[in-house]
Parts: structure tokens; C-alpha cells; sequence
């Protein structure tokens, strides 16, 4: 077991870490962890959700603009560092951008896995986190690619017969999925109703899958919605300020509705109790030195 602590998130595209896990990455980060995010994608075909930033300036270097956003919303939630893995975002299904070669989705399999070994070998996190296995609600390319890489990769990492040459083998001990509950997107449209006001939650979110029986671990993130919410904000091509979603309650209402994160437990090299309140939970306790 390496005697620091370290936190290793991965994502798909700059944003994803302001809406999976931000208030999270940011305590352990306050506690002295080391937090590490590995973003896969420069997000380039995201489209532009901001009418605000929808002019011919951004677009024209809307990658740029996206590598500075991710850089103020990673500063925001407390990264200690972000590591690009080099790939071009996939788009959906179908588009251009998705048949481009050089897109995440169409990545040799191999060679992303390497790069992300390498990572991990080198940063040796006690806890990963990552996308799930059941994708149904959303199954944008880039975010299964995500799972498919990230699990072959923790496979790798720990085998010394692969990936020779990148870093000593490293077994993560754990390993979770972040889920946004059923429980919390039903609290957050009660209390649209409660106010009166519209909710963007519509009966389409009801009829996705809910993967609340799976989940094991719960954080609480009392205190810190401002953080998500500057993280979001950071991210101004991709959101709208004016957005019902992700801003029509009031901050201070919002910041009361369901502050905790959940995730799901997906491998434990350590015994644990179910459920749990602590990534950490099970893991041997660091010195203050060793911090």
C-alpha cells in the first residue's frame, strides 16, 4: 500500500468533472489527498450551449476555449493535476466527428489502455473513480469508452507482464462508478414543484433505468455547492447560466436538496461495510508525513 493518498478521476470530456463528483475531489482535496483528473477527450465537438458564447470568436478556436475552461473549473474543485489522454471527442453516433480516426471511440484499444496505465502506475491512487457499466440513460461514446478503458486498464496496471517499461505494477484497491441517483433527481423536481416553478425534469428522466438498489457509498458534500456550481459555471461554452437544469433552483435552495454524491462500489481489494460514507473507508489510516 503506497503511504500517500490519491484520488484519480476519470472522465470524457472537459465539464464531466464539474457534473460527476465535484464537491467530492473537492473535500478529499481539502483533507490533503492527492487528486488527480484524467480527461480523455478535448471535448471539440461539444456543441456550444451558452447563446452567450455562441459567436464567431469561439467557435472558430472552441478547443482553446475548452482546454481554458477545464483549467478554471479543475483549479475550482482542487485537481492537483489534469492529465490529457490525447484523444479527440467521438461525438454521437453516426456524426462526423464520431468516423474521425483519431476520436476516442475509435482509439486502438491497446494504446489508450497503455496510456492510462501509465498514469496509474505512476500516480499509484488508492481509489479510482470512473464511469459505469450500465449506461443506458446516456450511452454517449465517449463516456462508454471511458468504462471499457479505465477497467482494462486497472486490470493492466496491475499485471507486470504488461505494459513493461511504464511504471512499477499497481493495484488500485478501490474502484467506484458515479451515479446520479433516481433519489436525487426526484428531490430536485419536488422542490421545483414546491416553489412553483417548472421543473426540467420531465417524465423522460422517470423512464430511464434507476440504479439506486446498486448504490454503496454516499458523500457528503454539505457546504459545498458553491464549488460545483463555480465548476459549471467555469465551463461557459457548455453551460447556459440561464439553464433550468442546472440553475433554476436558487443556490441556496439548491445547495439543501440531496447534498451528498452517491457512487457505486465496483472492486474492493479491502473488506468494507456496506453502505459507506467514505472512499477511503477500509484503507489503512497515513501519517500526517506521509499526506
Amino acid at each position: 500500500m503506497d503511504a500517500r493518498r490519491c484520488l484519480l478521476s476519470v472522465h470524457a470530456h472537459p465539464d464531466d468533472e464539474a457534473s460527476k463528483g465535484a464537491g467530492t475531489v473537492h473535500r478529499y482535496h481539502a483533507e490533503g489527498v492527492r487528486t488527480v483528473l484524467v480527461c480523455c477527450t478535448g471535448g471539440e465537438a461539444g456543441e456550444i450551449l451558452n447563446p452567450a458564447m455562441d459567436t464567431p470568436e469561439v467557435r472558430d478556436r472552441l478547443a482553446e476555449v475548452r482546454m481554458e475552461e477545464l483549467a478554471r473549473s479543475a483549479e475550482i474543485i482542487g485537481f492537483d493535476e489534469v492529465v490529457m489522454l490525447g484523444y479527440r471527442d467521438s461525438g454521437m453516433p453516426d456524426s462526423p466527428e464520431n468516423a474521425d480516426p483519431r476520436c476516442f471511440a475509435r482509439a486502438p484499444l491497446d494504446e489508450a489502455v497503455g496510456r492510462l496505465v501509465a498514469v496509474l502506475r505512476r500516480e499509484r491512487p488508492q481509489v479510482v473513480l470512473t464511469y459505469g457499466d450500465d449506461q443506458e440513460g446516456y450511452p454517449h461514446p465517449d463516456h462508454l469508452r471511458v468504462h471499457e478503458v479505465t477497467m482494462a486498464a486497472l486490470d493492466a496496471a496491475a499485471d507486470p507482464t504488461s505494459f513493461v517499461g511504464t511504471g512499477e505494477p499497481w493495484t488500485v484497491p478501490k474502484v467506484y462508478y458515479s451515479a446520479w441517483s433516481r433519489t436525487r433527481i426526484l428531490a430536485m423536481h419536488e422542490k421545483f414543484g414546491e416553489l412553483g416553478l417548472e421543473s426540467p425534469f420531465t417524465d423522460r428522466w422517470f423512464e430511464r433505468p434507476s440504479q439506486d438498489h446498486r448504490l454503496t457509498t454516499h458523500i457528503d458534500v454539505s457546504g459545498l455547492y458553491a464549488v460545483r456550481a463555480a465548476a459549471l459555471r467555469a465551463h461557459a461554452t457548455q453551460i447556459d447560466p440561464t439553464s433550468a437544469f442546472w440553475f433554476g433552483l436558487p443556490d441556496e435552495i439548491a445547495a439543501t436538496v440531496h447534498p451528498q454524491e452517491d457512487f457505486i462500489l465496483a472492486r474492493s481489494e479491502v473488506p468494507v461495510d456496506l453502505p459507506e460514507g467514505d472512499l477511503f473507508a477500509g484503507l489503512p489510516a497515513v501519517t500526517e508525513d506521509a499526506r
